[in-house]
Protein backbone atom coordinates (compact mmCIF):
# COMPACT_ATOMS: atom_id res chain seq x y z
CA UNK A 1 0.00 0.00 0.00
CA UNK A 2 1.48 3.77 -0.61
CA UNK A 3 2.75 5.40 2.37
CA UNK A 4 0.40 8.59 1.86
CA UNK A 5 -2.56 5.96 1.94
CA UNK A 6 -1.62 4.55 5.60
CA UNK A 7 -0.87 8.00 6.41
CA UNK A 8 -3.74 10.14 8.59
CA UNK A 9 -3.32 13.78 8.34
CA UNK A 10 -4.91 16.95 10.06
CA UNK A 11 -4.65 20.07 9.63
CA UNK A 12 -5.86 23.19 12.07
CA UNK A 13 -4.90 26.83 11.31
CA UNK A 14 -3.30 28.50 14.74
CA UNK A 15 -2.27 32.15 15.61
CA UNK A 16 -2.38 35.59 14.43
CA UNK A 17 -0.54 34.98 11.42
CA UNK A 18 -3.32 31.99 10.33
CA UNK A 19 -0.81 29.13 10.42
CA UNK A 20 -1.06 25.66 9.39
CA UNK A 21 -0.33 23.57 11.77
CA UNK A 22 -0.82 19.65 10.44
CA UNK A 23 -0.40 16.41 12.70
CA UNK A 24 0.82 13.53 10.93
CA UNK A 25 0.49 10.11 12.11
CA UNK A 26 0.32 6.32 11.11
CA UNK A 27 -3.91 5.31 10.44
CA UNK A 28 -2.68 2.32 13.20
CA UNK A 29 -2.73 5.19 15.72
CA UNK A 30 0.26 5.58 18.16
CA UNK A 31 2.84 8.02 17.67
CA UNK A 32 2.55 11.46 15.94
CA UNK A 33 4.86 14.05 14.28
CA UNK A 34 3.75 17.82 15.09
CA UNK A 35 4.66 20.02 11.79
CA UNK A 36 4.62 23.67 12.44
CA UNK A 37 3.42 24.17 16.12
CA UNK A 38 2.65 27.91 15.51
CA UNK A 39 0.46 28.85 18.48
CA UNK A 40 -2.41 27.56 20.47
CA UNK A 41 -1.06 24.31 21.52
CA UNK A 42 -4.35 23.47 23.07
CA UNK A 43 -6.26 23.36 19.67
CA UNK A 44 -3.16 21.22 18.20
CA UNK A 45 -3.48 18.57 21.27
CA UNK A 46 -6.93 18.17 21.00
CA UNK A 47 -6.31 17.47 17.41
CA UNK A 48 -4.01 14.71 18.75
CA UNK A 49 -6.88 12.87 21.32
CA UNK A 50 -9.22 13.31 18.54
CA UNK A 51 -6.46 11.08 15.72
CA UNK A 52 -6.13 8.70 18.93
CA UNK A 53 -2.09 9.98 18.19
CA UNK A 54 0.39 10.30 21.16
CA UNK A 55 2.86 13.79 19.47
CA UNK A 56 6.55 12.84 19.92
CA UNK A 57 8.19 15.02 17.89
CA UNK A 58 7.44 18.57 16.86
CA UNK A 59 9.09 19.63 13.65
CA UNK A 60 9.35 23.28 12.34
CA UNK A 61 9.86 23.90 8.72
CA UNK A 62 11.51 26.90 9.57
CA UNK A 63 11.57 29.22 12.71
CA UNK A 64 9.61 32.50 11.88
CA UNK A 65 8.02 33.12 15.14
CA UNK A 66 4.47 31.84 13.36
CA UNK A 67 5.93 28.51 13.17
CA UNK A 68 7.14 27.87 16.20
CA UNK A 69 5.39 29.76 18.92
CA UNK A 70 3.42 26.74 20.50
CA UNK A 71 6.61 24.45 20.26
CA UNK A 72 7.82 24.77 24.10
CA UNK A 73 4.31 24.41 25.59
CA UNK A 74 3.55 21.31 23.52
CA UNK A 75 6.82 19.88 24.44
CA UNK A 76 5.77 20.48 27.92
CA UNK A 77 2.53 18.50 27.74
CA UNK A 78 3.90 15.78 25.71
CA UNK A 79 7.47 15.37 26.51
CA UNK A 80 8.09 15.57 22.46
CA UNK A 81 11.48 16.13 20.41
CA UNK A 82 11.69 19.40 19.00
CA UNK A 83 13.44 19.49 15.27
CA UNK A 84 14.64 22.39 13.39
CA UNK A 85 17.54 22.88 10.38
CA UNK A 86 20.43 24.23 12.19
CA UNK A 87 20.59 26.61 9.64
CA UNK A 88 17.97 28.54 11.09
CA UNK A 89 19.10 28.72 14.94
CA UNK A 90 19.98 32.17 14.92
CA UNK A 91 16.48 32.86 13.53
CA UNK A 92 14.96 30.84 16.36
CA UNK A 93 16.89 32.43 18.76
CA UNK A 94 15.43 35.67 17.98
CA UNK A 95 11.74 34.72 18.24
CA UNK A 96 11.42 36.67 21.66
CA UNK A 97 12.50 39.92 19.96
CA UNK A 98 10.26 39.14 16.71
CA UNK A 99 7.60 38.47 18.85
CA UNK A 100 7.71 41.76 20.76
CA UNK A 101 8.03 43.29 17.35
CA UNK A 102 4.90 41.78 15.95
CA UNK A 103 3.29 40.87 18.18
CA UNK A 104 3.25 43.81 20.98
CA UNK A 105 4.84 41.76 23.70
CA UNK A 106 7.75 39.08 23.77
CA UNK A 107 7.73 35.42 24.01
CA UNK A 108 9.64 32.87 25.30
CA UNK A 109 11.88 31.77 22.22
CA UNK A 110 11.65 27.64 21.12
CA UNK A 111 12.77 24.70 22.76
CA UNK A 112 16.31 23.27 22.00
CA UNK A 113 16.62 21.32 19.51
CA UNK A 114 16.87 17.89 20.24
CA UNK A 115 17.54 16.44 16.84
CA UNK A 116 18.67 18.60 13.65
CA UNK A 117 17.18 18.47 10.46
CA UNK A 118 18.83 17.45 7.46
CA UNK A 119 18.66 16.68 3.89
CA UNK A 120 17.40 13.24 2.87
CA UNK A 121 16.46 12.11 6.93
CA UNK A 122 14.08 9.99 6.93
CA UNK A 123 11.23 10.46 10.02
CA UNK A 124 9.25 7.23 11.02
CA UNK A 125 5.97 7.08 11.85
CA UNK A 126 4.97 4.28 12.91
CA UNK A 127 6.48 2.41 9.89
CA UNK A 128 5.42 5.46 7.87
CA UNK A 129 8.18 7.70 6.52
CA UNK A 130 8.80 11.77 6.12
CA UNK A 131 11.68 12.33 3.93
CA UNK A 132 13.31 15.93 4.83
CA UNK A 133 14.44 17.99 1.53
CA UNK A 134 16.37 21.27 2.47
CA UNK A 135 14.40 23.97 0.40
CA UNK A 136 16.31 26.81 1.79
CA UNK A 137 15.04 30.41 0.34
CA UNK A 138 12.41 31.68 3.02
CA UNK A 139 15.22 31.14 5.36
CA UNK A 140 18.25 29.23 5.66
CA UNK A 141 17.10 25.96 7.11
CA UNK A 142 13.52 26.43 5.37
CA UNK A 143 13.06 22.07 4.92
CA UNK A 144 9.71 20.28 3.18
CA UNK A 145 8.68 17.27 4.18
CA UNK A 146 7.45 14.20 1.40
CA UNK A 147 5.64 11.12 1.59
CA UNK A 148 4.86 9.85 -2.02
CA UNK A 149 1.92 11.53 -2.41
CA UNK A 150 1.84 14.44 -0.46
CA UNK A 151 4.17 17.20 0.52
CA UNK A 152 4.23 19.60 3.65
CA UNK A 153 5.86 22.74 2.00
CA UNK A 154 6.27 24.89 4.98
CA UNK A 155 6.53 28.62 3.25
CA UNK A 156 8.15 27.89 0.54
CA UNK A 157 5.78 26.74 -2.40
CA UNK A 158 1.93 28.67 -1.83
CA UNK A 159 -1.40 27.78 -3.84
CA UNK A 160 -0.63 30.91 -6.83
CA UNK A 161 2.36 32.44 -4.82
CA UNK A 162 5.59 31.32 -3.80
CA UNK A 163 7.25 32.41 0.42
CA UNK A 164 8.88 35.70 0.82
CA UNK A 165 12.29 36.06 1.14
CA UNK A 166 13.02 39.75 2.62
CA UNK A 167 12.78 38.30 5.94
CA UNK A 168 16.23 36.95 5.85
CA UNK A 169 15.98 34.88 2.84
CA UNK A 170 17.60 34.75 -0.68
CA UNK A 171 15.50 34.98 -3.69
CA UNK A 172 17.61 32.65 -5.56
CA UNK A 173 17.81 29.83 -4.00
CA UNK A 174 14.31 29.99 -3.02
CA UNK A 175 13.48 29.55 -6.74
CA UNK A 176 16.22 26.99 -6.89
CA UNK A 177 14.61 24.72 -4.10
CA UNK A 178 11.23 25.18 -6.14
CA UNK A 179 12.57 24.46 -9.32
CA UNK A 180 15.17 21.99 -8.69
CA UNK A 181 13.39 20.03 -5.36
CA UNK A 182 9.31 20.52 -5.52
CA UNK A 183 8.78 20.68 -9.02
CA UNK A 184 11.09 17.30 -10.05
CA UNK A 185 7.89 15.56 -7.68
CA UNK A 186 5.45 14.36 -9.10
CA UNK A 187 2.38 16.29 -10.92
CA UNK A 188 -0.30 15.11 -8.65
CA UNK A 189 1.50 15.37 -5.44
CA UNK A 190 -0.67 17.45 -3.10
CA UNK A 191 0.95 20.36 -1.60
CA UNK A 192 -0.07 21.23 2.16
CA UNK A 193 1.46 24.46 2.51
CA UNK A 194 2.38 26.67 5.94
CA UNK A 195 -0.58 29.13 5.11
CA UNK A 196 -3.70 29.61 2.61
CA UNK A 197 -5.04 26.42 0.81
CA UNK A 198 -3.46 22.91 -0.52
CA UNK A 199 -2.85 22.52 -4.00
CA UNK A 200 -0.97 20.45 -6.46
CA UNK A 201 2.94 20.32 -7.89
CA UNK A 202 1.24 19.92 -11.55
CA UNK A 203 -1.21 23.07 -10.94
CA UNK A 204 1.23 25.30 -9.09
CA UNK A 205 4.16 24.22 -12.69
CA UNK A 206 1.02 25.32 -14.70
CA UNK A 207 -0.20 28.46 -13.22
CA UNK A 208 2.18 29.75 -10.68
CA UNK A 209 3.42 32.87 -11.89
CA UNK A 210 6.33 32.79 -10.00
CA UNK A 211 6.95 29.39 -11.25
CA UNK A 212 6.33 30.23 -14.98
CA UNK A 213 8.25 33.46 -15.21
CA UNK A 214 11.44 31.76 -13.66
CA UNK A 215 10.85 28.61 -15.98
CA UNK A 216 10.95 30.79 -18.88
CA UNK A 217 13.91 33.03 -17.71
CA UNK A 218 15.31 29.54 -17.49
CA UNK A 219 13.93 28.64 -20.90
CA UNK A 220 15.78 31.63 -22.41
CA UNK A 221 19.21 31.26 -20.85
CA UNK A 222 19.05 27.61 -22.28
Amino acid sequence: MDEVVQLQVRGVVVGLFRTNCYVVGSRRGGEAVCIDPGDEPEQILALARDLGVRITRLVATHAHLDHVLGARALQEATGASFLLHPADDEIARLVPQHAAMWLGAPAPPPPPVDHALADGLDLEIEGVSLRVLHTPGHTPGSVSLYAPGLLFSGDTLFRGSIGRWDLGGNQRQLMASILDRLLALPDDTVVLPGHMQETTIGAERQSNPFIREALAARTERA
